[in-house]
C-alpha cells in the first residue's frame, strides 16, 4: 500500500506497471526537492522497497528512467547512485538550459494573464525566506515563463534536466547579493515581454542563467 502525505492511495497489485513506476518516480524527485536524496550516496533498494510498500522491479524501473535523465547513474557492483557535482557538467548542464528555455520563449505566446503571473511569481521569490524556498519560488518562475510553449518534447527535456540541476543549487539560496542580481533580470524580462521585445527577453533570460552559472561553479572544488 502506497502512503502519501498520510493518505493511502490505492494498493500497487491493483495498479498497472507503468502507473506504479511513475508513482515511484514521483516518490524520488520529492526526495531530490527535500534534499533527502543525497550527493554521492547510493540508493538502497531494500530500504526505498519497504519505505513506500513497493516491491524492487518498479524501483528499478524507475531508477533506470532517471539514469537516462543523468539524474543518478549506475555503478557496477554498487547500484544506483547520485553522481558528484563538477564544474564541466554544470557549464553543460546550464547553458543547455539556456538555449532551450530561450527557445520556448521564442515560440510562446504570452498574454496578459501570463505576465501577471510572472508578477506574482516573482514577487514569491523575493519574498521566500529559505534557501530551498528560494529555488522553487524561481524554478516555478521559469516554468511559467515556457509554459506556453507548444514544443512539448522541448518542454519535457527541460524538466529532465531540472531535476539534475536541482543537486547544483541545493543549499547555495541564501546569498543576497545573488537574489538581488536574478530579481532584476526576472523584472528585466517580464518588462521585455511586456514590450513585445523577445530578442530582448531571449538575451536577458541567458545572463540570467549564466549569472547563476558563475554562482554555482564557485561552489564547486572541480
Amino acid at each position: 500500500m502506497f502512503i502519501h502525505e498520510s493518505y493511502t492511495i490505492m494498493y500497487f497489485g491493483f495498479m498497472q506497471p507503468q502507473i506504479l513506476r511513475n508513482q515511484v518516480k514521483s516518490h524520488l524527485l520529492g526526495q531530490i526537492q527535500k534534499g533527502e536524496l543525497q550527493v554521492g550516496k547510493t540508493i538502497n533498494l531494500a530500504s526505498l522497497s519497504r519505505n513506500i510498500g513497493v516491491s524492487v522491479t518498479p524501483i528499478r524501473e524507475a531508477l533506470s528512467q532517471l539514469e537516462q535523465s543523468r539524474v543518478i547513474c549506475a555503478i557496477p557492483n554498487r547500484g544506483f547512485v547520485v553522481p558528484k557535482l563538477n564544474k564541466k557538467e554544470a557549464k553543460n548542464l546550464y547553458e543547455t538550459i539556456a538555449q532551450l528555455e530561450i527557445t520556448a520563449v521564442e515560440s510562446a505566446t504570452y498574454h496578459e494573464s501570463d505576465l501577471e503571473a510572472l508578477r506574482k511569481q516573482q514577487l514569491k521569490l523575493q519574498q521566500a525566506h529559505t534557501s530551498m524556498a528560494r529555488l522553487e519560488a524561481r524554478l516555478k518562475f521559469h516554468e511559467l515563463l515556457v509554459q506556453n510553449s507548444t514544443n512539448l518534447v522541448l518542454l519535457q527535456i527541460l524538466d529532465d534536466l531540472k531535476t539534475r540541476l536541482r543537486f547544483y543549487e541545493q543549499g547555495h539560496g541564501n546569498d543576497a547579493s545573488f537574489y538581488e542580481n536574478v530579481d532584476n533580470q526576472n523584472e528585466a524580462i517580464i518588462r521585455a515581454i511586456e514590450e513585445n521585445n523577445v530578442p530582448t527577453a531571449a538575451l536577458i533570460l541567458k545572463m540570467n542563467w549564466m549569472v547563476v552559472l558563475e554562482y554555482v561553479e564557485k561552489q564547486l572544488v572541480s
